[in-house]
């Protein structure tokens, strides 16, 4: 029997979709990309963004359609509003939060889908990683099997049209879900979750209301999966949080500050000897410290690049998302960044068009565009998300006033790169080969730095290495090299994602 996944969203749901493959591929499915093949459809879905939410609907459409000819059984998981959940749960066979993914082989069986693992659910095995262990322990004590009839209990309750935050239990470290060792999907690049869920609470923002309060995972797990992934040779790592950098606070005193365990990190560098690089995504301005930019500097392996959100650049429109913040507090971190890492690139996230933005205060916005002069920003439209705390408010900025403001920051952007790209040319760079690239005879690569760079090359054994490049020419948002020198040789024992799996690495 063979399943197919599909991944929306950002990159946690990434790394939750590669624990969601372990655990069906222990219950004996085979992994396919072909939809029309699978006996098994899941989605890894995002609520973040009415776009990713929207494609959600169209397939499930499709696949309840193909149920008129053949046997189907399909599942949705991720970050998901009370909202889409309510209609979710009248489309799909399977519902499930990934907290409970430890669960979701019991969920199939009781479902009655004959699979090998069911046929032999009771053989002698690994009962302490197996995640059939954690579904019959939580099935007997009462934890949710979330099925159609199952997960109307587990509804989330609403006071008049507010949707009322899940509060994860204290416990949810010791649930299962982050000890199930992730099939990687890469041989070189590695996402790696040391929290979950938020606390901030931006009122555009619906990671609360789908992921719940935050959870710090355990600090020795984390440290033990980074130390396996850069002895079986990975070259990137990225930790994964929706408030990364507010790791450890809701375990004070007990566990690690995020900047003790990004010291912990570029300690495993200075052990191994080995080449990699750390990055880590998505801060919040509110814990960016000293401490942790100082680290940052300290250690090679913590890559010099960071993601630090703006959203906007109008004090006012920031209080109003409850950002916690100030603009003259955001600046003051970037001249710590460039002051103690110059050469750190930055990349940053904006929303245009918040309710109430007027034009004096997007004018802001693109002067701060301006004077931080990002490589990167990831510049969104604004839309209500239902369940987020803007949703109650009046969307009062048009359409194509939000097209047009977004394509004036995109063309900031673009200028900014520009101008510090052509500083590139002539240099030497080190670069991830990562991909080949849509130009027929180039190979894709980034930069420490995470800017795109290709050069001329066919030698596909180059993927997954370190090069060193030089710059010959620039665009607005890439670069173009010619290889210099001889690549970094992968490290003895380099394992490809199946070996990793093998091998046990896990947290």
């Amino acid at each position: 029997m063979k399943y197919c996944l599909i991944q929306l969203g950002c990159q946690m749901n990434i790394s939750d979709g590669e624990r969601i493959r372990t655990v069906l591929e222990r219950m004996g499915f085979a992994h396919t990309d072909s939809e029309e093949e699978a006996d098994l459809l899941g989605i890894v879905a995002c609520s973040v963004r009415q776009k990713a939410i929207d494609k959600v609907y169209t397939r499930v459409a499709r696949w309840n359609s193909w149920k008129k000819h053949r046997n189907l059984l399909t599942f949705v998981s991720g970050c998901v509003l009370p909202a889409d959940r309510e209609k979710f749960l009248k489309l799909f066979d399977l519902m499930f939060s990934i907290n409970d993914l430890p669960q979701l082989p019991e969920m199939i069986r009781q479902y009655g889908v004959v699979t090998p693992y069911s046929l032999n659910a009771d053989s002698p095995g690994d009962r302490a990683s197996d995640p059939r262990r954690h579904a019959r322990s939580g099935a007997a004590n009462g934890g949710p099997v979330l099925s159609k009839a199952g997960l109307k209990a587990a509804r989330p309750k609403r006071s008049g049209s507010k949707a009322v935050i899940p509060e994860n239990p204290a416990d949810d470290r010791d649930t299962g879900y982050w000890k199930i060792r992730p099939s990687y999907t890469s041989g070189f690049e590695a996402y790696i979750p040391i929290q979950n869920g938020c606390d901030k609470l931006c009122t555009f923002c619906a990671v609360p209301y789908t992921r719940g309060r935050e959870v710090s995972r355990d600090s020795g797990e984390i440290l033990s999966e980074v130390r396996r992934l850069v002895e079986a040779g990975y070259r990137s790592i990225t930790l994964l949080g929706q408030n990364v950098n507010s790791y450890g606070l809701d375990r004070k005193g007990v566990e690690l500050s995020f900047a003790e365990l990004l010291e912990r990190v570029g300690t495993i560098g200075e052990e191994t000897g080995r080449t990699f690089w750390t990055y880590f995504t998505s801060p919040h301005p509110r814990d960016m410290t000293d401490e942790v930019i100082d680290t940052i500097a300290r250690y090679p392996v913590l890559a010099k690049q960071i993601h630090l959100p703006l959203q906007s650049g109008d004090d006012k429109v920031l209080i109003r998302m409850n950002r916690n913040h100030s603009v003259k507090r955001y600046r003051s971190i970037v001249e710590k960044i460039r002051e103690t890492i110059p050469q750190a690139t930055l990349f940053t996230d904006i929303i245009v068009g918040f309710t109430g933005e007027t034009e004096e205060q997007f004018e802001r916005t693109r002067e701060a565009m301006r004077e931080f002069q990002y490589n990167m920003a990831y510049v969104a439209m604004y839309s209500p998300r239902p369940g987020a705390a803007s949703a109650r408010w009046n969307d009062d900025v048009r359409t194509d006033t939000k097209k047009r403001r977004l394509e004036e920051l995109s063309r900031e952007l673009k200028a900014g790169s520009y101008r510090y790209n052509r500083t590139l040319l002539g240099t030497t760079v080190r670069a991830l080969v990562e991909k080949p690239d849509r130009k027929s005879g180039y190979l894709s690569a980034r930069t420490e730095g995470k800017l795109p760079i290709r050069f001329a090359a066919d030698e596909h054994n180059l993927i997954g290495r370190f090069v060193d490049l030089t710059v010959t020419d620039c665009a607005e948002l890439s670069l173009e090299g010619r290889l210099t020198g001889e690549p970094t040789a992968t490290p003895s024992g380099s394992m490809t994602p199946e070996r990793v799996a093998a091998q046990g690495i896990d947290g």
